[in-house]
């Protein structure tokens, strides 16, 4: 197909705009950005700075996994941590997920639609496509092409889409330290608020690299981790579209692998979440003239839904400024409640259609029970 336009944003939203969000603020004056203000871009989050100290604070009491940060976020570079996979709850050698992950929606054949790695220079032709078809989406966004392109993310955030954090810079936040974990979460969402006025409860960490520390680092900060729905037998709902730009894959084996995914999410009990991406040309166009339309069309009939609203998750407790509880999923780890995570590892199964390995220990939860755990009987993030 055509390679998409890349639309120009024209200022449909203005400061002062009232969101979708019930009790959300409105929209703050338009973003300009100011380089000396930011970390550099695509670059390492620096830990040096008045904010981060500002956001280290939000980590006290809570206790973080002594765990040492991974030589490169991959289990070939770091044999010895991939080793203790199951004891760190290391996502990325062996799909270990914690009930405190949200990896799919609790309902069979729905999908919980996704979009990583924004906004891009494409996103507006993404936006268009999901509008005409009455669809909404979860946009995970990175700091760095936030304030390249704040107007897009005002977009997304207006049009009902919702938005939650992807870091500053893109890095595997295993292989990084702590101090840095929280630069990368705090300037990403540091944008997000900037540009349109509220700080995401959602989070997902590229690559899927996630274990114990860096979950708790997350929690700590207001933030629950999402992953992509992975199999019990190893196989994980990832289009492979990010591999298509750079040649390692084609479209059309892009594609496949979408198929795929969708045979397989007829053998699961619960619904799904693929990890599909809007930054380039090639994977917009998967999305739009393959995925979505394969997605709608498909046979037994799916249900395409962004994935706080496909977890019964309210709106209004996607974002820190609107939601309606004050506390925090769980209590502070150094109160002497044996019930919260004691940030020790524990076991924990491969990852599979339900989330497992309890909240930071080794009990089983599904994913209803996890949604339940971190929401509440009314739905109320307790944040």
């Amino acid at each position: 197909m055509a390679t998409p336009s890349t639309i120009p944003v024209t200022a449909t939203y203005s400061a002062g705009a009232t969101p979708l969000i019930s009790g959300a603020p409105v929209l703050p004056t338009s973003f300009v950005f100011v380089a000396s203000q930011w970390p550099a871009q695509d670059q390492i989050a620096p830990t040096d700075s008045t904010e981060v100290t500002e956001w280290l604070e939000e980590l006290s009491g809570f206790d973080i996994p002594d765990l040492a940060p991974t030589a490169d976020g991959t289990c070939v570079g770091d044999p010895t941590a991939a080793s203790q996979a199951a004891s760190r709850g290391w996502w990325t050698c062996g799909g270990y997920t914690r009930s405190t992950d949200i990896t799919a929606c609790p309902d069979k054949m729905t999908w919980g639609v996704s979009f990583d790695d924004g906004p891009g220079f494409y996103s507006m032709e993404l936006l268009n496509f999901l509008a005409s078809e009455n669809l909404t989406s979860t946009f995970f966004v990175i700091g760095s092409r936030i304030v390249e392109r704040p107007q897009v993310l005002v977009e997304e955030y207006m049009a009902g889409h919702e938005i939650a954090v992807h870091t500053w810079s893109h890095r595997p936040l295993t292989m990084l330290t702590t101090d840095q974990v929280v630069a990368e979460l705090g300037w990403a969402r540091k944008a997000i608020k900037d540009v349109i006025g509220v700080t995401p409860t959602l989070m997902r960490p590229p690559y899927g690299d996630i274990d114990d520390r860096v979950r708790a680092i997350s929690l700590a900060m207001g933030m629950v981790p999402v992953i992509w729905t992975s199999t019990g037998t190893g196989a994980t709902f990832d289009t492979n579209d990010w591999k298509v730009p750079g040649g390692v894959v084609t479209g059309p084996q892009s594609f496949a692998t979408f198929e795929s995914i969708l045979s397989n999410a007829t053998l699961l009990n619960t619904g799904f979440v693929v990890l599909e991406h809007d930054l380039y040309a090639q994977t917009v166009d998967l999305a739009i003239g393959y995925t979505l339309p394969a997605a709608m069309n498909f046979t037994p009939k799916l249900t395409l839904d962004s994935i706080g609203h496909c977890n019964n998750i309210p709106s209004t407790n996607l974002y820190r400024e609107s939601n309606l509880n004050t506390s925090f999923p769980y209590a502070n780890s150094t109160s002497g409640d044996s019930s919260v995570p004691s940030g020790s590892g524990g076991s924990s199964s491969s990852s599979s259609s339900s989330s497992t390995g309890g909240a930071f220990s080794n009990t089983a939860m599904p994913i209803s029970m996890v949604v339940a755990t971190l929401f509440a009987a009314t739905g109320a993030l307790l944040m």
